[in-house]
Order: structure tokens, then C-alpha cells, then sequence
């Protein structure tokens, strides 16, 4: 496996404090604007994460996109859900992302279609997050769905798994947490994070003793409208009023937020082995982010290591 395909893993196994970021695919035939904003990642990340059909928009394919990036010397997380395929389709995929050097894996369930742009179109969801976390396992194993060997060898994929620290049933969340481990993610990127208490809680009695790192979700708020937004449309969100009333107040609301996200990086450090970081149009302002919570980029951080061998 060669480095493009392993820095992630690598950085993982050696404990360090990882970062990750988001980046959209296109809607449409060009790609050119996702590579520009991932290009200007990779130095900072471990890893860009790309959606598959968030929210229950179209987008182009996150495989396809996702081989894309690799091909641009920038390691991929493909996101996958079980929401628009079904276990056929899921493993074709897989074995497809393996082929292209794809290994890096978020098995998600998917957002309703109700919320998106295809209200009619016709969900799937044959396997969950759980049960396509066991289906990655089988396939690393070398065998298929029905238990069948797979004479052209088995697939080596470093699966992932999302968490919402801050839900309100806390042994539902105790609960999908334990089973997603079992069935073996090996790292956790969370939702959005706005409640730092729930995150700590979280990490001191659900994910104690797990030894798989939890990446923070840090979203950059653009404007308190944009904030506003957030908490009618996406699930599980909830905004505290006194960061939109200091949005607000803000003679330049964007660079306002670029400060609470970097004061969210920081707390996050605290707390975690990661940042996943979400600024949705905006992606090109997260290396500036990072650099103001104190995060160095990556390639310093190599450089650093390396001398520190020869020295």
C-alpha cells in the first residue's frame, strides 16, 4: 500500500492528534473546484472526507470522486451509505474502491430523502451503518455477504463510522456506539459539535478505554443566518443562541466564526484525538482556521519528525 494510501492509517496508529476535513462533490460533469479546495487541504489534513448524497442531495459519486482526489496525490475518505444501494451494489463498490486504492471507508445509514432534492425518489436502506461496518469486516476477511469465498482475494478497507455525542437519548447513542465498535470502525468522525460539556461527557463514559481516536465535528459558521439555517434544517443541531448573537453583533460575521471555530479546535484538543473539520463553500478557509487554534500544517509536522530521526 503506498503512502497516498496510508498516511491516515499510519497517523492513527501512531496516536497522533488527527485532522480531517470535508470537502462536496460536484453537481455536474467538472470536478475542477472540489480538487482546487481539497489541494489547498492537503497539507493540513491527514485526510479529506467526501460526502455521499448529504443531506439527500445529488452529487457526483463519492467513489468517483474520492479515486479522483487519490489520483491528485491527496488521501480520500469515501463516505458510503446503505440508504441508496443495495448489499449488491455495496460490495461491487467496496471491491471497486479497494481496486482504485480507495481503502479509507465512513459506512453511514444516510439522511431521509425527505430532506433533499429527490423527495420521490426511492429509498433502499437494505443495510445500515452497523450492518454495512460488518459487511467491510466480512469482505476484509475474504468472504462475501452470504459467507461465499472471494476467489480473487480479500479487500483490505480501514473502515469509519459517524457519532452524535450530543443526542438526546443517551442510551441509544451508549448503544449504536458499542455495536459500531464490535463491528469494527476504526476511528469515529462526529456530527457537528456545539455542546463541549456533551462532547467530554461523552468521551469520559461512552468512549473511555475504546482505543479508537473521535474526531470532533467543527463547522464553520458564516453568518448568524447561517447559524439560523442550521438549526431549522439539519437534524440534531442545535446552535447556542449566544454564538448567533455574537455572529451577529460581528462587524465581519465571517471572520467572527472562523474564530469560534478555531476556539472550538481548541477545546476540542482537550477533549479528543481529532478535529473533523465542515466548511461547506468555504473549505479553503480551514487551513487559516487551524492555523489560528495553533495546529501546524502537516507537512511541517513531517519535516519536524523526520529530523528529530536523523538528529
Amino acid at each position: 500500500m503506498d503512502a497516498v494510501s496510508n498516511r491516515f492509517r499510519a497517523a492513527i496508529k501512531s496516536k497522533k492528534f488527527i485532522v480531517t476535513a470535508e470537502v462536496m462533490p460536484p453537481k455536474g460533469a467538472n470536478p475542477q473546484h472540489m480538487l482546487e479546495m481539497a489541494d489547498g487541504l492537503k497539507d493540513w489534513v491527514h485526510a479529506v472526507n467526501v460526502t455521499d448524497g448529504s443531506r439527500a442531495v445529488l452529487r457526483m459519486s463519492s467513489l468517483a470522486c474520492s479515486a479522483l482526489l487519490r489520483q491528485a496525490g491527496i488521501e480520500p475518505i469515501c463516505q458510503m451509505t446503505g440508504r441508496d444501494r443495495n448489499a449488491i451494489a455495496l460490495q461491487a463498490d467496496l471491491m471497486g474502491a479497494h481496486a482504485l486504492g480507495v481503502r479509507n471507508v465512513l459506512a453511514l445509514t444516510g439522511d431521509p430523502l425527505k430532506a433533499g432534492d429527490h423527495p420521490k425518489a426511492k429509498p433502499v436502506h437494505e443495510l445500515d451503518s452497523i450492518r454495512l461496518l460488518r459487511l467491510i469486516r466480512k469482505l476484509n476477511e475474504g468472504t462475501d455477504y452470504n459467507e461465499k469465498p472471494m476467489n480473487d482475494g480479500a479487500l483490505d478497507i480501514f473502515p469509519g463510522a459517524a457519532v452524535d455525542p450530543q443526542s438526546t437519548s443517551w442510551s441509544g447513542l451508549q448503544s449504536r456506539f458499542e455495536k459500531k465498535l464490535t463491528s469494527g470502525a476504526q476511528f469515529f468522525q462526529s456530527q457537528l459539535i456545539s455542546d463541549f460539556d456533551k462532547l467530554e461527557k461523552f468521551m469520559d463514559q461512552v468512549a473511555v478505554g475504546c482505543d479508537r481516536p473521535i474526531l470532533a465535528g467543527i463547522f464553520l459558521l458564516k453568518s448568524a443566518k447561517n447559524a439560523a439555517f442550521i438549526n431549522r434544517c439539519v437534524p440534531g443541531v442545535d446552535i447556542p443562541q449566544h454564538l448567533i448573537d455574537r455572529l451577529a453583533a460581528a462587524k465581519e460575521p465571517l471572520h467572527e466564526g472562523m474564530k469560534i471555530a478555531a476556539e472550538q479546535v481548541q477545546a476540542a484538543r482537550q477533549l479528543c484525538q481529532g478535529v473533523h473539520m465542515m466548511a461547506v463553500r468555504r473549505e479553503d478557509l480551514i487551513p487559516q482556521i487551524l492555523e489560528m487554534a495553533g495546529v501546524e500544517p502537516q507537512t511541517q509536522r513531517q519535516v519536524a519528525s523526520t529530523s528529530s530521526a536523523v538528529r
